[in-house]
């Protein structure tokens, strides 16, 4: 959990890139971003409070998003209730849970389609 996380707020940021390191480069030079690696297809960005947190990701892949954008995660102290929320709510879950570095997360479609994540420690 980032010191600024709070259950169900908007809490990270995913940016799909199809060149990991020029994307790097390109938001390193850009806006001075820093940048955490957890191998060659996936890159944590530093927050730049320089706490050790992460505020969002970049994570390689052979083509953008559909529709492109962002990929939105929320923070979930209990993620298992979130997703029986989710399904309740009418929201259908593209991803069961699974394990990350930082800990478990889940991916859901809202009644429009809209697709984000959860993720919890």
């Amino acid at each position: 959990m980032t010191p600024q996380s709070r259950h169900h707020s908007l809490d990270y940021v995913e940016l799909t890139v199809t060149d990991l390191p020029a994307a790097k480069a390109f938001y390193t030079q850009a806006f001075g971003w820093r940048f955490v690696d957890y191998g060659p297809e996936y890159a944590g960005i530093a927050s730049p409070a320089d706490d050790g947190a992460e505020v969002g990701g970049l994570l390689a892949a052979s083509e953008p998003r559909p529709r492109g954008g962002p990929f939105v995660l929320l923070y979930s102290d209990d993620l298992e209730e979130t997703q029986r929320a989710v399904v309740r709510a009418g929201g259908r879950i593209v991803q069961a849970p699974y394990a990350f570095p930082g800990g478990r997360r889940l991916h859901f479609a809202d009644p429009s389609g809209n697709e984000l994540g959860v993720w919890a420690e």
